[in-house]
């Protein structure tokens, strides 16, 4: 018995390891050059071939997954590391920063695979895997990769060498997934985003309007009241969730916008501060800076540069 237990490890073993080399050799296949392709709809692959830092953004809910190198994102005061062995979950929309590690002779790559709200109630109510009353899910975990959802994510792969058979069998797989996210350590966070009524729910919510409404003032006491909830009430579960307070979460989707309008369309930094809600330019200069490291307008020169010189 011992014996036929040791066996079926091994075997295991070989599974997994072959399964995360074909995983990384199906992406740099797919990903030939430093960038980003999405081959199946809100399937993306990732090739970075020398360190990045401090790359900001906004997540959404997404099942991201590390082929070779590694990766660190930043919530908040929050760090969430994972490499070939793990895998992040992200559960909502919020300003991030990620960090890379790659190399020409080993780059980064990842695939990330986003979870639409409407396919996972889906699997939800299919799978009989109801939301459950409890405590706040942050909206970000880190847990290791079982050989199952690897197996998954590779299967899931190999359907970008038949298109045809993608369509019919892409979506399938991709609820295999979350139908396996839902059962593994994990799932009481999908399962409580989807919980109606909660206060999870409600931040949800919350976040929703900040996200459309980030350059007007922000009103807590009128937020929380709309929503059903105090003041302090709101404040603890929104920060228990997105790991950010109300304030600094707004922050942060003021300045990136800012930065993209400075570099995408070109406005001058006091016109993009004030855009996003800043009255007063030097604020907004002295709030960029804290947080991206760089003044407004030479960050705006440098990324500029940066587009440029990847163009060539």
């Amino acid at each position: 018995m011992k014996s036929m237990m040791e066996g079926m490890a091994d075997h295991q073993a070989r599974r997994t390891e072959a399964n995360r080399t074909e995983l990384a050799k199906r992406i740099a296949d797919a990903v030939r050059n430093d960038g980003t392709i999405e081959p199946l709809k809100g399937l993306h692959l990732y090739r970075i071939s020398s360190p990045v830092g401090d790359i900001h953004g906004m997540s959404d809910p997404a099942f991201c997954v590390v082929a070779q190198g590694s990766k660190e994102v930043l919530l908040g005061e929050s760090r969430y590391r994972y490499d070939p062995a793990h895998y992040l979950l992200t559960a909502a929309e919020l300003p991030v920063v990620g960090q890379v590690e790659g190399s020409k002779k080993l780059p980064y790559l990842g695939m990330r695979l986003q979870l639409p709200p409407e396919v996972v109630g889906s699997v939800l109510i299919e799978s009989a895997l109801f939301p459950t009353a409890g405590s706040d899910e942050r909206a970000f975990n880190v847990s290791p990769l079982d050989a199952d959802l690897l197996d998954a994510s590779v299967r899931l792969l190999r359907l970008l060498d038949t298109p045809k058979e993608a369509r019919v069998v892409a979506p399938l797989i991709i609820r295999e997934i979350v139908f396996r996210l839902l059962l593994g350590e994990q799932g009481g966070r999908l399962r409580q985003i989807a919980a109606l009524g909660s206060s999870t729910n409600r931040i949800t919510i919350a976040l929703e309007r900040l996200r459309k409404d980030f350059d007007q003032p922000l009103r807590i006491e009128s937020l929380a009241s709309e929503l059903g909830m105090s003041p302090s009430a709101f404040h603890h579960h929104f920060k228990s969730i997105t790991a950010l307070s109300p304030m600094q979460f707004q922050k942060q989707l003021r300045l990136q916008e800012a930065r993209r309008l400075m570099l995408s369309e070109e406005f001058d930094a006091a016109s993009a501060g004030y855009r996003v809600g800043y009255v007063d330019p030097s604020h907004f200069s002295r709030e960029y800076k804290r947080h991206f490291g760089i003044s407004p307008m030479r960050d705006a020169i440098r990324l500029r540069n940066m587009t440029v010189a990847s163009d060539i």
